[in-house]
């Protein structure tokens, strides 16, 4: 299987997530960095760029777009790795040019720039893909398929935690710099970065949309301008649902929980233990299923009891997307435009809620 020409925004030396989905896009061996415009300095986005080999890097964007699309050997897809206010642009220029897309969460910087950046990915021939990691993981996909078929049969209640201590500290790094600068992180802070990866996985596994939300956002770094803490209580149709989000819980480096309970069952996914997921029956005796484990339907990539993580997980997603792009079809089961539009929407409301003191605000 020939591998797919792949192109890189952002990323470029000491970037974290750039270097994450560069070894993702690596890991299946579906994909070939090719060029990149991995700084908005030219001059390091050149260094970065032959530091990592490539053929073709520049100064922009827009330069790229343009070039690559009239390339006889240009790019096919384009992984967008930037600050959130940056996606917008970078993705609609690429859209346009009928490059495919993948997208780091958020969407966007705000609502308005998802709703039209749906309009052009609507227009467009190209496929856009959200890098939402933890829909990757094999256990989270067999919840998925398990909640689907009735396992649990139906969904009461959903808590999603997604807890970090990084930014319990004013912090002094590029990366903490730009997430609390809300003119590049957009309007959210900690409910965006973290809390609209939790946000997905309550609506992945679920298969419920999220209706309405109370929110309470708060900022416990004195002069920070952007919320660090989310607790927000939601409305999934007959379901409840609440949400934890925080980056400032001194002690937890990056901790997340999935709970999914039916009126007959329920599900419990830690990121601690990835590759186990307890089966919880009414009157019966708790189960622990794993990865590759009796009754597992998903795929593996080592036999079971050899462990998968993060790394693992975001190397899904960029397969799912070589498989989607040379189908030219998203499946169901990869994030997509639509993810990032309720992600948007989620967000949105969680701000519109916490600056009403809470109150019920539908997405």
């Amino acid at each position: 299987m020939r591998q797919l020409r792949l192109g890189m925004v952002g990323g470029g030396e000491g970037a974290f997530i750039g270097a994450v989905h560069r070894i993702a896009a690596r890991i299946d061996g579906r994909f070939s960095l090719v060029a990149g415009a991995l700084s908005s300095d030219p001059a390091r986005a050149r260094t970065s760029a032959d530091a990592l080999g490539l053929a073709r890097s520049y100064g922009s964007f827009e330069e790229m777009a343009r070039a690559e699309a009239a390339h006889p050997e240009g790019i096919e897809a384009v992984a967008i790795v930037t600050p959130n206010h940056m996606h917008y642009p970078i993705a609609r220029a690429f859209l346009e040019n009928g490059i495919h897309v993948i997208c780091d969460k958020p969407l966007t910087a705000t609502l308005a720039q998802a709703e039209e950046l749906a309009e052009v990915a609507a227009a467009s021939e190209a496929l856009f893909v959200l890098t939402h990691t933890y829909a990757g993981y094999p256990m989270i996909r067999e919840a998925r398929r398990l909640v689907r078929e009735g396992a649990i049969g139906n969904v009461r209640l959903v808590h999603a935690e997604y807890v970090q201590d990084w930014l319990a500290k004013a912090g002094t790094s590029r990366q903490a710099e730009w997430r609390a600068d809300p003119a590049r992180s957009g309007a959210g802070g900690a409910i965006a970065d973290i809390g609209s990866h939790a946000a997905h996985l309550v609506r992945y596994v679920s298969h419920l949309p999220i209706e309405s939300v109370s929110a309470e956002l708060s900022t416990f770094v004195p002069g920070r301008l952007v919320d660090d803490n989310a607790q927000v209580m939601m409305r999934l149709g007959n379901a409840r649902g609440m949400l934890w989000a925080t980056q400032v819980a001194s002690g937890y480096e990056n901790d997340i929980r999935l709970r999914v309970i039916g009126d007959t069952g329920s599900l419990d996914w830690s990121h601690a233990d990835p590759n186990r997921l307890r089966f919880g029956g009414l009157g019966t005796p708790e189960t622990i299923l794993t990865r590759g484990g009796a009754g597992f339907q998903g795929a593996a990539r080592v036999p079971a009891g050899h462990p998968e993580g993060y790394l693992e997980a975001f190397a899904s997603i960029y397969s799912d997307a070589a498989d989607a792009i040379l189908a030219g079809k998203m499946p169901e089961h990869l994030p997509g435009i639509q993810d990032g539009l309720d992600g948007m929407r989620f967000i949105e409301a969680c701000i519109r809620s916490s600056r009403a003191n809470g109150v019920w605000t539908p997405l």
